[in-house]
């Protein structure tokens, strides 16, 4: 698949809510590890127009995605990337491929201008309950840690319903959860301005 709609609910979780998650419900013991690589212009101006560019590395393979604003969540757009044209990618030589490049053509950003920022590693749990996907990861970044409940599902209703059961019945509070891209940037700029005031 080329392209989907997204819809998903994010809740940050404390170390204690990941426990209770982790052992309260069927998760899979092992988790699956998967490593984002991100990428940006030194402006910033993907970010502007609300949208974010990384490569997701696992099991071996390497896929491309731009994610973009859509009504109804996240468009995101995909292409399969070979090890090697990932690696070039990060080593500053960024190619778009098919997919994402058609949809580069619509904004007014260069290919050249992208830039490799880094990457996010999670070890990641994921659980199926009635249509509604579940998934518990653990990610590290930028010399930070996080935890996070994440639900998938076909409809805003049904996402929105999985989230309000679970946090009411593991005794989940609410928090404002920027997602992953978000999280990595700021991470990022907050080292940035600590070594500059050093």
């Amino acid at each position: 698949m080329t392209q989907e709609i997204e819809i998903e609910y994010k809740n940050l979780l404390t170390e204690a809510e990941y426990k209770r998650l982790l052992t309260g419900l069927p998760f899979p013991e092992e988790a699956q590890v998967q490593v984002n690589h991100y990428f940006e212009t030194g402006d910033f101006a993907l970010k502007k127009l609300g949208c974010a560019l990384r490569i997701r590395e696992k099991n071996g393979r390497f896929i491309s995605t731009l994610k973009e604003p859509h009504p109804r969540g996240l468009l995101e757009t995909h292409d399969t990337l070979t090890h090697q044209e990932a690696a070039h990618w990060m080593n500053g030589k960024v190619t778009l491929k098919e997919n994402i490049s058609k949809r580069f053509t619509c904004k007014t950003i260069s290919e050249e201008n992208l830039v490799y920022y880094g990457s996010l590693t999670t070890n990641r749990r994921e659980l199926t309950c009635r249509d509604v996907l579940m998934v518990l990861d653990y990610s590290t970044y930028q010399g930070n840690d996080d935890y996070e409940l994440e639900i998938e599902a076909q409809s805003e209703t049904a996402g929105l319903e999985a989230m309000k059961q679970l946090m009411k019945k593991f005794s989940i509070n609410k928090r404002k959860t920027p997602n992953k891209i978000q999280r990595f940037f700021n991470a990022a700029q907050a080292n940035k301005r600590h070594h500059k005031s050093d």
